[in-house]
């Protein structure tokens, strides 16, 4: 994550897309624009998602058995919502960048976070209810 997360954050300043810190009316203009950019990306993922459930029942109305319908219509909006991942991800690490976050630490940290208030025997229900 930290490869990608520098990667990206070299790229936006070579383009001159990062979130600006010149100050507090900059800063605050290019943050309200960033966030309203992030919220466009996870509704176009949203929108992969709902495309995707369509077209399943679509192909399922098409007389295709359900699991069948599911799989191919997730195939067929895998390479676009991988995409629209990619530019949410890209937009959270400008955050992350700006706040001087290290979002694989922040990660780890959450984790273990979550690990410490869930009791194991609702952490072993839940992995079984996801079977």
């Amino acid at each position: 994550m930290r490869k990608i997360h520098k990667e990206l954050e070299d790229f936006q300043l070579q383009k001159g897309w990062e979130i600006s810190q010149d100050g507090v009316d900059k800063s605050t203009e290019s943050l309200l624009l960033n966030h309203m950019l992030l919220t466009t990306e996870i509704a176009e993922i949203a929108e992969e998602l709902r495309r995707m459930l369509n077209r399943a029942y679509d192909i399922k109305e098409e007389g295709v058995e359900a699991e069948k319908a599911f799989q191919l219509a997730k195939e067929e909006v895998a390479e676009d919502i991988g995409k629209e991942i990619a530019d949410s991800v890209a937009y959270l690490c400008k955050f992350a960048t700006f706040f001087q976050r290290d979002i694989e630490q922040d990660i780890i940290n959450k984790l273990s976070e979550i690990r410490s208030r869930t009791k194991p025997n609702l952490q072993k229900r839940m992995k079984e209810e996801v079977r």
